[in-house]
């Protein structure tokens, strides 16, 4: 009988195994991409980079001190330790919704010595009224997973693994690109507090000078007053510029994972020459590959699918079998023993026939949260697109930026002296001489700021194509060597 029922048993699981109430998955329909990025003009297409490794693209900036930080990130930055932690949590929950494919054995072993009540109403005097009990039994239970219940719960926790696994690539990703940007920052704010501690010499020297021609008569009081206003207001800018780069500083320094008070990064101003480096964006079609926010949104939609399968299974009957074997006996001399031995075999089902409409509400949660998940994995790859188009248009402005602010710095620094001559001939008063120094003052820290922004679109444009990029210079040099005979 007992060979009959464990057939049965088997063969109807077996007829069974594979149903499964989650919908056919497909990854969500978005708008196609476009054939080329809009913000950028000619350009050699590129060959998909999803298998790629990320590796250190900031190599690219060839800046020794920036590779040196970079590499000190990803083992010291407590987010991605964060991150990591809750990686090994989505591989462990994995391992938990997968131990339901097997069985669960437990052993179980008592003593007891007990007493019949004289007064209890199943009391017979012809047995003892205190007794022992000694037990020794193991018992197995197993869900057959009929409907797919374990399975869709076990797919739903890999992809979320897998989302997990891609949400530490994002982190790792940003944490990289925000120190670089905060790197250039601190180089660019190094230019400027260069730039100012130069302008308040000057101007302390041309306040001496003023100060001078003032005690001899030959300069009024109003230039004494502008010359020593031009001083203060420089020596503010200065000021301002030490107080961020102080706080770039400590942000880099939260960066690493080191304690603010005890890190410091030596002054160096950016070389008049640091430009952004070449970046090939690829194809558009290509840019969902090389992403792992984008991986991570569909990984989420994968397992919102799944859960709708485990809600579904939820209406219909769980079937189950349990089994236990052992021994119990009264004296402990024959305890172990094969007339003391017992066992049960059965199967089991259940089906819930009234829950107030609890299931219902679980299958249009889990549709709700699988909109929710195609909703978002969509914006996610409109932000992907929007991101490399805005980070290409600002490279290519700043680009001009940079050519019109040279000229400006040019112009300025030639009416200054200009006006200079003619301050010293007498023929124009010191304000128009504190009107260019301005002027080409906020030239050339204008043109340190673009510069800093240049390099920082570059960063953020690495960013937005999810890490990856292809050198043209080197790629062309390669294929060359392909080439050669």
């Amino acid at each position: 009988m007992t060979k009959v029922l464990a057939g049965a048993a088997i063969c109807f699981t077996g007829t069974l195994a594979a149903c499964s109430f989650a919908p056919v998955y497909k990854t969500p329909q978005t708008a196609p991409p476009p054939g080329s990025y809009r913000e950028v003009g000619d350009w050699k297409p590129a060959e998909p980079a999803d298998a790629a490794a990320r590796g250190p693209w900031w190599n690219i900036f060839q800046d020794p001190a920036l590779d040196a930080l970079e590499a000190r990130v990803t083992d010291a930055n407590q987010d991605l330790k964060a991150a990591f932690a809750r990686l090994q949590e989505a591989r462990a929950n994995t391992r938990i919704a997968r131990a339901s494919y097997f069985p669960t054995i437990t052993a179980n072993a008592g003593a007891t010595r007990a007493r019949s009540s004289v007064n209890a109403p199943k009391f017979n005097s012809l047995k003892p009224g205190a007794f022992n009990d000694f037990q020794l039994n193991a018992d197995v239970s197993y869900e057959f997973d009929v409907w797919g219940r374990v399975r869709n719960t076990v797919a739903a926790a890999r992809a979320t693994q897998q989302a997990t696994a891609a949400d530490l690539a994002v982190l790792d990703l940003s944490t990289h690109a925000e120190l670089a940007t905060d790197y250039f920052t601190l180089r660019s704010d190094d230019t400027e507090q260069e730039l100012l501690d130069h302008t308040v010499a000057d101007y302390a020297q041309a306040l001496q000078l003023t100060q001078n021609l003032y005690n001899g008569g030959a300069a009024p009081l109003s230039d004494l007053e502008q010359a020593r206003a031009q001083l203060e207001t420089a020596k503010t800018q200065a000021a301002d510029i030490r107080l961020r780069r102080a706080q770039t500083e400590h942000a880099i320094a939260v960066l690493l994972g080191a304690q603010a008070s005890a890190f410091h990064i030596d002054p160096t101003p950016l070389q008049a020459s640091a430009a952004p480096p070449p970046i090939d964006p690829g194809l558009p079609s290509a840019l969902l590959e090389r992403r792992p926010d984008v991986a991570g949104a569909e990984r989420r939609v994968a397992a919102a699918n799944a859960r709708i399968g485990v809600a579904r299974a939820a209406y219909f009957p769980v079937f189950s079998l349990a089994a236990t074997a052992g021994f119990e006996s009264i004296l402990a001399s024959n305890w172990i023993s094969a007339p003391s031995r017992l066992w049960s075999l059965g199967p089991a089902g259940a089906l819930t026939l009234f829950d107030g409409g609890l299931h219902r509400a679980q299958s249009a949660a889990a549709h709700a949260a699988y909109d929710e998940q195609v909703a978002g994995y969509r914006g996610t790859v409109l932000t992907a697109y929007q991101e490399v188009e805005d980070n290409l248009a600002a490279l290519r402005e700043l680009q001009n930026e940079s050519v019109s602010e040279a000229a400006a710095v040019a112009a300025t620094q030639s009416a200054l002296e200009q006006a200079q001559y003619r301050y010293q001939g007498g023929l124009v008063t010191y304000l128009e001489v504190v009107t260019e120094e301005n002027a080409a003052l906020s030239a050339r820290l204008s043109a340190a700021d673009i510069q800093a922004r240049r390099l920082t679109a570059s960063v953020l444009l690495v960013k937005a194509l999810g890490g990856t990029w292809e050198n043209p210079v080197a790629s062309e040099a390669t294929r060359a060597a392909d080439k050669a005979p």
